[in-house]
């Protein structure tokens, strides 16, 4: 006979036995299955982005919690508002003296020409021009024979006032220098050497019709 025991069985009516089911192995999880050296539980590397440590930004953190070098820019923005506010104190400050020095300037230019009054000794008449250097250039007054004798022993002065230069005497001289030094234009000391002022001898005058 051909047929088999089971075969027969089958025949008779008798059903064969179930196969019980097969239940897949538990596979623990990824991360729990992954090896030191980076390989998961099946063999298979890890990903490079898994086995990658996780990044705390872009910068290192300072101790306040923010990024190094955004301290580091805030700090450079504040050194330099301090230093532009520096500089516009001092900007400030040197104004406010240039305004001070040209106000105390012109209190003492109105100063002089009140206690110049009545004071100066220019002769109308007068055909001499004694020259001499104020303000880097050359500048003149016509003084008669007389004064420029007095002038040149230191008798007398010349003082700049109001664009005009005023012939007075000593003691005036010295009022004006104490009033407003600078208008001083011309103080001959009597004891210097003679090369000191070419201007002062006569023979050494400029002509009038010269051009300066």
């Amino acid at each position: 006979m051909s047929d088999t025991l089971r075969d027969q069985l089958l025949g008779l009516g008798f059903k064969p036995q179930p196969t019980p089911e097969r239940k897949p192995a538990h596979k623990p999880a990824a991360d729990a299955a992954r090896k030191p050296d980076g390989r998961r539980g099946d063999g298979k590397p890890a990903s490079r982005d898994a086995r990658k440590p996780q990044s705390r930004g872009n910068h290192p953190q300072s101790r306040s919690g923010k990024p190094r070098n955004a301290q580091a820019d805030i700090d450079l923005a504040k050194a330099y508002a301090i230093r532009a506010q520096r500089e516009k104190d001092e900007r400030i400050e040197a104004e406010r003296l240039k305004q001070e020095a040209a106000r105390e300037r012109r209190e003492a230019r109105a100063r002089l020409a009140e206690r110049m009054q009545g004071k100066a000794l220019n002769d109308p008449a007068a055909d001499i021009a004694r020259h001499f250097e104020y303000g880097g250039k050359i500048k003149r007054i016509h003084v008669t024979e007389a004064q420029l004798r007095a002038l040149n022993a230191g008798e007398l002065g010349v003082i700049q006032l109001d664009g005009r230069y005023v012939l007075v005497d000593a003691a005036t001289l010295k009022l004006a220098e104490e009033t407003f030094a600078p208008a001083v234009a011309l103080r001959v000391d009597p004891d210097a050497p003679a090369g000191d002022d070419p201007y002062a001898d006569p023979q050494y005058q400029v002509p009038d019709d010269l051009v300066w």
